[in-house]
C-alpha cells in the first residue's frame, strides 16, 4: 500500500482566504506569537455502545511555525467525530467562495440534495448499517442468548470482545495512511473489511447452534470470533467515516452524521431489539411466525455485507482523496503532546472512574432481571421504547450545557444516576414471579427511560466541555482521545463486576437421601451447567448468597464516595481553568 503526495494549489487558496477574512474583521486579529483559531477544528462525539473515535483527516503542512510545548513542528491535526456541526466545517475540499462565507460567519441559501448526494446518502447508511449488524449481537442480542448458558465469569472473557471499538483510535491513522491507488484511499480498508466480516459471520452461522447449545466449552472461540468481528467492524467504519467526507458535496456534508446515525442504529437494534423477539419461542408461538435461530440471521447478514462489498465494485472513489498525505508519525506524536498536559491527565483519570458507581447495573441488572423470569421480547421492547428518549436527552443535554459550565449537567446527572442505580437493584431483589404484570412492566420501561435520559444528559455535558476545551490546533486528535478515555471508563470495570458476582455468590447443592440432607458447596446455580451438576447428584442446587448485590453495594459506595470527594471538586476545578491551561501549542 503507498499514499501519494498532496497537493497543495487549494491548500494555499484557502491559507489565503483565511488571511483575508481575518484582515477584514477585527475580532479575529489575535497576538502575532499565537496561531490562528480555526474554526473547522471543534468537534464533538457520540456512546452505545456509545460509539466513538473517529478517523484522521489529513494533516497540513506547518508553514505557520506552530510548536508544540517541547519545541518540535506542529503540524495541523485534525480528526472526524461525525458532529453535524463539525462535518459543515470539516471538509478537506471546500471552494474558496464557500470557506470565506465560512469564515466571515455568512452561510449561504441552502440548496434541493442532488440526486448525486442523495445516492451517496443511501450508500453510507448501508455501510453503517453493515456496522451494526455485528456490534447489535456482539453488545446486545448475544450475552442475553449465552446467560442460561454460562456462569457470569465466563459471561465476563465474552465481554472483551467490546474492547476494541473504545480502542480504535490506536490503529486509525494507519487506516487513513496506506491504500492500494487504484482502488482508492477508503475503498482499500472497506471491501476487504466487509469481506472478512460477512465470512466470519458466515463460518459462526454453520456453527452456531453447537455455540448456542455447548458455550462453555466454546467460550474462547465465541469471543475470539465476535472480538474479531467488532475489531473489522471498528477499522470499517474509520474508513467510511473517512470517506463520508468526500463522497458527500460542501452543502450536504452534516448529512454524514444522519447517515451514522439512522444505519448504525438501526442494525444495531435489528440485531438486539429485533433479533431477541423473533428469536423467543414464545414470541414466536403467539404471533404464530417461524422462530427466526441464530444461524439463519446470520447467513442473511453475511449475504448482505457480500451484496454491499460487490456493488461497491461498480462504485468509483472520488481521486482526490488519494492525493492527500498523511503523516503517521505526527499524528501519534501529537497524541503523545496532549496527554503529556497535567490537566488533561487529570481528566483521564476522572473519565476512567466516573462510572463505576453505575457499572453493575450496566453489566448486570438486565441479565439477573431475565435469569428471574423477564422474557427477552419483553426486555426488547423496553430498549425500543427508550431509543427516542435518548435522542430527546441529547437535546436537552445540548440546551443544559452552554455558557462558560458545560459540566453541570454532567455533575447533576451524578446523583440521579446513583440513586436509579440503587432502585434497579432493588427491583431485581422484589422481582415478582413471572408472569409479570402490565404494571410492573411499566415500572421497568419508565426505570430503562430514566436511566438512559440521565446518561445521555451526562454525555451530552462532557462532550460540550470537551469541545470547550479542545485545543483548534489539534482539535480532532484532542476530541478523540477524550472520547476513548470515557468510553474506557464504561468498558474496562464490566469484565471485573461480571467476575466479582460470582466470586461473591454462595451456591450450594441440597441432598436428600433417607430422610437425611447433606448440603455440598457448588460453583454456582445460574447456568444450566451448575444446575446440571447437582442434579446428577440427586440435588438441587441453591444460591444462598447472590453476589450481584455484593457488587452493587460496592459500586454505589465507591461512586458515592468517589463523587463526593473527588468527581465533583475535581470537575468544578477544571471547569474553572483557563483555556490557555488546555493549550498544547507555545
Amino acid at each position: 500500500m503507498t499514499s501519494q503526495p498532496p497537493s497543495s494549489s487549494r491548500t494555499s487558496r484557502r491559507r489565503k482566504a483565511r488571511k483575508q477574512a481575518s484582515d477584514s474583521d477585527p475580532a479575529t486579529q489575535q497576538d502575532p506569537g499565537m496561531p490562528s483559531r480555526n474554526p473547522r477544528a471543534q468537534t464533538t462525539s457520540l456512546e452505545s455502545i456509545r460509539i466513538l473515535p473517529r478517523t484522521p483527516k489529513t494533516p497540513r503542512s506547518s508553514d505557520r511555525g506552530w510548536t508544540s510545548q517541547d519545541g518540535e513542528p506542529l503540524d495541523e491535526v485534525e480528526l472526524s467525530l461525525l458532529d453535524e456541526n463539525e462535518r459543515r466545517a470539516a471538509a478537506d475540499g471546500l471552494a474558496l467562495e464557500d470557506e470565506m462565507n465560512h469564515i466571515s460567519g455568512t452561510h449561504a441559501v441552502s440548496k434541493p440534495i442532488s440526486a448525486k448526494d442523495k445516492r451517496a446518502i443511501l450508500l453510507l447508511v448501508i455501510l453503517y448499517l453493515i456496522q451494526g449488524f455485528p456490534l447489535g449481537l456482539a453488545l446486545g442480542s448475544i450475552p442475553f442468548l449465552l446467560r442460561e448458558h454460562l456462569s457470569y465469569s465466563q459471561l465476563a472473557i465474552f465481554s472483551l470482545a467490546s474492547y476494541p471499538y473504545s480502542l480504535k483510535l490506536l490503529w486509525s491513522p494507519v487506516v487513513d495512511s496506506y491504500f492500494f491507488p487504484s482502488i482508492g484511499r477508503r475503498k482499500s480498508w472497506i471491501l476487504p473489511m466487509q469481506l472478512i466480516i460477512g465470512t466470519i459471520m458466515l463460518l459462526i452461522s454453520f456453527n452456531s447452534e453447537e455455540f448456542m447449545n455447548n458455550p462453555a466449552d466454546h467460550i474462547y472461540a465465541l469471543s475470539a470470533a465476535f472480538t474479531a468481528l467488532v475489531t473489522f467492524s471498528a477499522t470499517q467504519d474509520i474508513a467510511v467515516d473517512g470517506w463520508a467526507l468526500t463522497l458527500l458535496s460542501e452543502d450536504c456534508l452534516s448529512y454524514a452524521a444522519t447517515c451514522q446515525t439512522i444505519g448504525l442504529n438501526t442494525g444495531y437494534f435489528a440485531s438486539f431489539t429485533v433479533f431477541l423477539a423473533l428469536n423467543s419461542e414464545s414470541f414466536a408461538q403467539k404471533w404464530g411466525i417461524p422462530r427466526l435461530t441464530l444461524g439463519s440471521y446470520l447467513r442473511f447478514c453475511s449475504l448482505f455485507s457480500f451484496a454491499v462489498t460487490i456493488w461497491l465494485l461498480f462504485i468509483k472513489e472520488d481521486k482526490e482523496s488519494a492525493e492527500e498525505n498523511i503523516n503517521i508519525k505526527t499524528v501519534y506524536s501529537t497524541m503523545w503532546n496532549i496527554v503529556k498536559l497535567k490537566n488533561v491527565q487529570t481528566l483521564c483519570i476522572l473519565h476512567l472512574f466516573s462510572k463505576i458507581g453505575w457499572q453493575a447495573n450496566d453489566a448486570v441488572t438486565q441479565l439477573k432481571m431475565v435469569e428471574k423470569g423477564l422474557g427477552r421480547e419483553d426486555l426488547a421492547i423496553a430498549v425500543l421504547i427508550d431509543f427516542p428518549f435518548q435522542i430527546f436527552g441529547g437535546w436537552i443535554a445540548g440546551k443544559w450545557s452552554r455558557g462558560d459550565k458545560p459540566l453541570r449537567p454532567w455533575i447533576w446527572a451524578f446523583w440521579p444516576r446513583l440513586v436509579l442505580a440503587l432502585i434497579a437493584t432493588l427491583t431485581v431483589y422484589w422481582f415478582p414471579s413471572p408472569p409479570i404484570s402490565l404494571g410492573f412492566f411499566a415500572i421497568l420501561v419508565i426505570q430503562t427511560v430514566a436511566q438512559s435520559f440521565a446518561g445521555t444528559i451526562q454525555f451530552g455535558g462532557i462532550s460540550a466541555f470537551h469541545t470547550r476545551i479542545a485545543d483548534p490546533v489539534v482539535g480532532g486528535t484532542y476530541m478523540t482521545l477524550l472520547a476513548t478515555f470515557t468510553n474506557l471508563g464504561g468498558t474496562w470495570p464490566r469484565f471485573f463486576v461480571l467476575k466479582g458476582v460470582d466470586w461473591f455468590s454462595v451456591a450450594t447443592c441440597q441432598i436428600k437421601e433417607a430422610g437425611h440432607e447433606l448440603s455440598v458447596k457448588a460453583s454456582e446455580c445460574v447456568s444450566e451447567h451448575g444446575k446440571a451438576s447437582c442434579s446428577e447428584l440427586g440435588g438441587e442446587c441453591i444460591t444462598e448468597r447472590d453476589g450481584y448485590y455484593i457488587v452493587s453495594a460496592i459500586c454505589l459506595m465507591l461512586g458515592v464516595v468517589s463523587v463526593v470527594f473527588y468527581m465533583i471538586p475535581t470537575a468544578r476545578k477544571l471547569q474553572s481553568l483557563p483555556i490557555s491551561k488546555w493549550r498544547v501549542y507555545t
